[in-house]
């Protein structure tokens, strides 16, 4: 998908975004999508963060509340001015770009997260590869998608081929597909494996037992690398 036609997807978007989270399945999604995050990417007071599609600021609060200094990239404008309505005098600088091409040289971080972006993007290798480009070696990349073998998947597989502007144009991997994206290995795990359609208590309990199983099914699906030195 052009830069262009990925900018005007999600222009009309961030109320909708927003609400979502706000609904108690969402924060709960939203926590339990974080806790894995922030698990691969240990945040820390000081650490410079690229967080690449960063949406509304969804997870860049929750970089920021760990004391990281965080540069917030996205292709909406619409998404980065609620971004940065939410982040008021916090250490963000946001800047308008392209996951495929960061206006940023070679190693300019010690950590680059993209969470949720890969799913707009065709050329998963090249977004991926440009995250480690920006990454100093023995940096960390984080990159989250939503997992091609999850119920949630399917769920959202079917709304777009009924032509639900975002999903018929999203591409959706599994744990394989997106450990084939890097150029080294690294480690991968999923969460949210509850359905949609549970009960927040149930699904507490539910994503435990996942957690604790190591279950790959999760609709959530992270990896994590250290860029080779």
């Amino acid at each position: 998908m052009p830069g262009a036609e990925r900018t005007q997807l999600f222009d009309d978007w961030p109320e909708k975004y927003e609400r979502w989270f706000a609904t108690p399945l969402g924060s709960l999604v939203k926590q339990v999508e974080w806790d894995l995050v922030a698990d691969f990417l240990r945040p820390g007071p000081g650490d410079l963060i690229l967080d690449a599609g960063c949406g509304t600021g969804i997870f860049t609060g929750d970089m920021l509340s760990c004391g990281a200094r965080v540069v917030g990239l996205d292709l909406s404008l619409a998404m980065l001015r609620r971004a940065g309505q939410k982040t008021q005098g916090s250490p963000l600088r946001l800047l308008a770009a392209d996951l495929l091409r960061l206006p940023f040289p070679d190693h300019s971080f010690p950590k680059a997260v993209s969470i949720t972006a890969l799913e707009f993007i065709h050329d998963g290798r090249q977004a991926v590869g440009e995250l480690f480009r920006v990454t100093r070696k023995g940096g960390t990349v984080v990159a989250a998608t939503l997992n091609s073998l999850s119920p949630w998947a399917e769920r959202r597989r079917e709304e777009g081929r009924k032509g639900h502007p975002l999903f018929s144009r999203a591409f959706f991997r599994s744990p394989a597909e997106l450990a084939a994206l890097a150029p080294a290995a690294g480690e991968i795990r999923t969460a949210v494996h509850f359905p949609k359609e549970e009960s927040p208590e149930r699904a507490r309990r539910v994503e435990e037992e996942g957690r604790r199983k190591g279950w790959d099914r999760g609709a959530f699906l992270a990896a994590r690398w250290i860029k080779p030195a």
